[in-house]
């Protein structure tokens, strides 16, 4: 019953943009810091960003640092991730995920991830 599932990935030229969703079924996030993951093909599971159970504390990657904006509605129970000025190399599988709750109220360990979505960025 404990569910997080992404939309929002798709196909897109560098220099565009996407927004990613996370939906939660069976729980309410704002129990939770919220990250998102991404993983390349060869590559491990890396952190991309994170937002704290009020949404006043985030935390990015330094790769993304300036170009995606990670924001929550906890009334609608979504996380979102702003993704502007798309890079190549941002191409991967995209993963939310709910934490526990760590330093500065961001993310520790992962409690429940999401299925993933496909972010392809490529003209």
């Amino acid at each position: 019953q404990l569910q997080l599932v992404e939309s929002g990935g798709g196909l897109v030229q560098p220099g565009g943009s996407l927004r990613l969703s996370c939906a939660a079924s069976g729980f309410t996030l704002d129990y939770y810091a919220i990250g998102w993951f991404r993983q390349a093909p060869g590559k491990e599971r890396e952190g991309v960003s994170c937002i704290s159970r009020s949404g006043g504390s985030t935390k990015y990657a330094d790769s993304v640092k300036g170009r995606f904006t990670i924001s929550r509605d906890n009334a609608k129970n979504r996380v979102y991730l702003q993704m502007n000025s798309l890079k190549p190399e941002d191409t991967a599988v995209y993963y939310c995920a709910a934490t526990t709750i760590a330093t500065m109220d961001l993310c520790g360990r992962v409690k429940y991830w999401g299925q993933g979505t496909q972010v392809t960025v490529s003209s």
